[in-house]
């Protein structure tokens, strides 16, 4: 699909950007192939395809809720910058 000046100028325009003259050349392309690609998927072959709705049939999956101790705290507390009473200390957010 060919894309004008005028048309990027009108969109550019709408969406309150300055361009400059020497960046209108690449705007142009970057939407003639961003236009041709949207064209090639709208071409693509669609007849007897089922519909689909997600990638996989999977709904609601959960995992059961189970404590787990973790025995190695010191490995776990060696990046902390300033552990406290076997925590993280984190700064105050309030």
């Amino acid at each position: 699909m060919k894309v004008s000046k005028e048309e990027i100028l009108h969109i550019a325009n709408l969406a309150h950007l300055n361009l400059k003259e020497e960046e209108i050349d690449t705007y142009i392309l970057h939407l003639q192939d961003i236009l041709n690609f949207a064209n090639i998927v709208n071409n693509a072959p669609v007849e007897n395809l089922d519909i689909t709705i997600g990638a996989n049939e999977a709904k609601n999956v959960f995992r059961k809720d189970e404590i787990k101790i973790f025995e190695d705290n010191e490995a776990l507390l060696q990046n902390a910058i300033n552990p406290e009473q076997n925590m993280f200390k984190i700064p105050k957010v309030l």
